[in-house]
């Protein structure tokens, strides 16, 4: 009897597979410029804020001085916690190990804030603020005024994730020959890491 074609060939990898693994890098150094732009974002409304001394309704972060009216829009927000759990998830694949652990800790992290995001955008799109507020309220916001709040969901998002690529890119010994991408600067010999 013939072997079939799906039986002599390895299936093409597809899509995810190639994103976790011979695109993992450019996939994920195009996710780190665009966590790192926007938290940047958030550090320099901060610094409005507090160095600068502006008004909260001024301080826009950098983005604001340009498109004011876009920044004050929930869509934004909502658009990049969806942007975060997306790559968050989608990337998660290609870590292995201890590179994992800490991903794992940013998406579930992740999930909250996306959580918060979404409760703000619904508000928006039914016009029914919760908690009587004149203005859309995330949960965290009844006790933390938002500027600092969501500095901090991206600050308590991004330890972890830089954690989890030191891991990824330089990874303890033993753990290299699990992953299948080549981020690793410094790749070991299958030997020598078995050591």
């Amino acid at each position: 009897m013939a072997a079939t074609r799906s039986e002599t060939c390895p299936a093409e990898p597809d899509f995810y597979d190639k994103l976790n693994t011979s695109w993992h890098k450019p996939a994920l150094q195009g996710f780190m410029a665009i966590v790192v732009a926007h938290w940047g974002e958030h550090f320099f409304q901060a610094y409005q804020i507090y160095v600068m001394h502006w008004p909260r309704p001024k301080a826009l972060g950098m983005l604001g001085l340009v498109y004011p009216w876009l920044v004050s829009t929930e869509s934004l927000h909502y658009g990049y916690a969806l942007v975060m759990l997306i790559g968050l998830i989608a990337l998660r694949k290609g870590f292995t190990g201890l590179s994992h652990t800490w991903w794992m800790i940013a998406l579930w992290i992740q999930v909250w804030h996306h959580f918060e995001h979404l409760l703000l955008q619904g508000q928006v799109l039914f016009h029914h603020n919760l908690f009587h507020s004149p203005v859309p309220m995330s949960i965290l916001q009844l006790w933390f005024p938002r500027v600092e709040l969501h500095l901090f969901y991206n600050t308590v998002v991004f330890v972890p994730m830089a954690i989890a690529m030191y891991y990824h890119m330089f990874p303890p010994l033993g753990e290299v020959q699990h992953a299948n991408c080549q981020c690793a600067w410094h790749p070991r010999p299958l030997a020598a890491a078995a050591v």
